[in-house]
């Protein structure tokens, strides 16, 4: 039957409809956005290119030197290390929230864990190559175990250690798709290595004079603009 004013049916009403529970974040217009799959990939990578590379290190160290003689510094892990890998991964999930984007390069992606690949082989045949003369702190003494190494990949490199790490680190930042950190570890561990490596070769002329003065005019650093 229709109400003749309301032009409505009068019957049987239908029962009113449940509404879904609104989410605090949806209430609140908030929305969380999905982890890339290519950024998730990039964590992993990075957190297995630490894990290895100060595995391997210890391992090394310990090999050469004995366990005893391994500390925090042999396994090179410093506060201004960990503050710098902090950052890294700080700036990776923050640019995963607001630039999701940037992680989708993959192709920039692979080319930092070439990168990782390569320094890591290029410093772990120069501790290999080392030996006992291999160590993570200057000497400015001469001892028995301390000796020129020229051949393997020093004959390519004065610093083979040191330029495979540069390579390693930065190529991390690469990997990550983070333009941040790529910028800053370049900057910073050059200008580290610019101080460190004159200072270094200050007592190695000492030990070695001037075979070692033929084997610095014949061999380049290996790292750009150090000569």
């Amino acid at each position: 039957m229709r109400h003749p004013l309301l032009g409505t049916s009068l019957g049987k009403a239908s029962p009113p409809r449940a509404r879904a529970p609104h989410s605090p974040s949806a209430s609140l217009g908030l929305q969380i956005p999905a982890v890339p799959m290519s950024a998730r990939r990039q964590a992993w990578q990075f957190a297995a290119a630490l894990l290895f590379f100060h595995g391997s290190e210890y391992v090394l160290a310990a090999a050469f030197h004995g366990p005893r003689n391994v500390t925090a510094t042999s396994l090179l892990i410093s506060k201004q290390y960990v503050l710098a890998m902090s950052f890294a991964m700080l700036e990776h999930l923050t640019e995963i929230l607001i630039f999701p984007e940037v992680k989708e390069y993959c192709f920039v992606s692979n080319i930092g864990l070439l990168m990782v690949l390569i320094g890591e082989i290029i410093r772990k045949l120069a501790v290999i190559t080392a030996g006992r003369a291999f160590t993570h702190v200057i000497r400015i003494y001469h001892e028995d175990q301390h000796q020129l190494i020229t051949h393997g990949v020093y004959r390519f490199m004065r610093h083979p250690g040191y330029s495979g790490f540069l390579i390693w680190a930065v190529g991390t930042q690469v990997m990550l798709c983070n333009p941040v950190s790529t910028v800053a570890f370049t900057f910073v561990l050059w200008r580290f290595f610019s101080k460190r490596i004159p200072y270094e070769e200050f007592f190695l002329r000492q030990f070695f004079g001037s075979e070692y003065e033929e084997y610095a005019q014949r061999v380049h650093s290996g790292l750009p603009f150090i000569k």
